[in-house]
């Protein structure tokens, strides 16, 4: 079977600023109704294939990336944890294997909360990982049959306290609000929740109804209904008030932590440095223009016996202007104007004066930042910035 190795320019860039690593794990038990991200419910032949031809990618592009001192490893999915113990642990060699991970580095891994056993665990203690995050979603067992997710608001619950147990202190934890018949007193119990368990990082997204996925569908079909604007607003305030009395900080539109414990593997997709990555459906960015998106298809991946099917796109200085716009006006520090040129800036400042006098986006002589009730609309506002 031939493969193509790219419908694009199949340019590679070498990188020699120091940047992270993403491994993306394509397998779930069962699929999520909201979710889109590539995945598979492909069965266990398919993971020893993965693995292999993981090394293999490795192997091939550890060039890209300056393989001395790797600053961060994350380990998403797709389900990572759906990995026996030892496929984990050859997967964990290779990396060791190709890579040099800084003495400091942060390696997280995600997982569904009902793989996190005694088990589990103990394989995990045989690799570099430091940092747990897991996608809880909802401590309601109505609203997680709903997602169809797997676990409940129990084994959520008992999973933190295992790792927390076993000396796991950075852990994070996702959860979705305005979900279909969620209310405010149900958000609330949920970040209540949360915050009694005492973990370190918090990741909370509004509800997105993505094409292609079953949720879109039941949408359309009008089995259910969207959470008005107003009932999301005060969930998110509510959550923005909560984390704050329990001494976290918004770093982020959707991120929250405790002083020193952002994620740095995270933040390095909002400051513009390098990372690579790795596995099908896995993104790449070499710091400058290029970008690389592997090919979603396990198939090809398994079956590829060079580089790995993918997509290069090299970014025009309009595209590298509105990504600077998008990634940094997410962020708590907000968007420094010295990083725009003069023309750049101009545009910017024009485009944004509407939004100042608003009051949804504030101004200093550094930068532009969002104001608290600029970041429920800030797409509109990140749309209005860009060329």
């Amino acid at each position: 079977m031939s493969i193509p190795v790219s419908t694009k320019s199949s340019t590679r860039s070498v990188v020699t600023k120091t940047g992270g690593i993403y491994i993306h794990v394509p397998f779930c038990q069962s699929r999520c109704i909201y979710c889109d991200f590539y995945s598979t419910t492909y069965g266990a032949e398919w993971k020893r294939s993965y693995v292999d031809s993981l090394k293999r990618e490795m192997q091939l592009r550890r060039e890209e990336i300056n393989t001395s001192r790797v600053p961060s490893l994350y380990i998403g999915g797709g389900t990572p944890s759906q990995l026996p113990s030892s496929l984990l642990l050859e997967f964990f060699r290779a990396i060791q294997d190709n890579f040099t991970l800084d003495k400091n580095a942060e390696v997280t891994i995600e997982a569904n909360p009902d793989d996190v056993t005694p088990e589990w665990i103990a394989s995990l203690l045989q690799t570099p990982v430091n940092r747990i995050s897991m996608g809880v979603q909802t401590f309601s067992d109505s609203l997680l049959r709903f997602l169809n997710r797997r676990h409940t608001s129990r084994q959520a619950i008992e999973a933190v306290r295992l790792c927390q147990d076993a000396g796991y202190s950075n852990i994070s934890l996702d959860l979705i609000y305005g979900l279909p018949g969620q209310t405010l007193s149900d958000w609330q119990a949920d970040v209540k929740q949360l915050l009694s368990l005492d973990v370190p990082h918090l990741s909370a997204y509004a509800l997105s109804y993505e094409e292609g996925t079953a949720l879109s569908r039941m949408l359309q079909e009008g089995s259910v209904n969207e959470a008005s604007d107003e009932l999301s607003w005060q969930m998110y305030e509510y959550l923005i008030d909560e984390t704050a009395t329990a001494g976290m900080e918004h770093y982020e539109i959707s991120n929250f932590a405790k002083p020193g414990m952002h994620s740095r593997h995270n933040s390095s997709y909002w400051d513009g440095s390098p990372y690579l990555g790795l596995g099908p459906g896995a993104h790449s960015y070499d710091g400058g223009r290029i970008r690389r998106s592997n090919n979603t298809s396990l198939k090809e991946y398994v079956l590829a016996t060079a580089d790995v099917p993918h997509q290069n796109e090299v970014l025009t200085p309009e595209e590298q202007y509105n990504e600077l716009v998008m990634t940094r006006l997410r962020t708590a520090s907000g968007l420094l104007l010295s990083l725009l040129t003069p023309e750049q800036k101009s545009y910017c400042l024009e485009m944004a004066k509407p939004h100042i006098l608003s009051g949804n986006l504030m101004q200093d002589a550094l930068s532009l930042r969002l104001s608290r009730k600029g970041i429920f609309v800030s797409n509109s506002i990140i749309s209005d910035l860009m060329y």
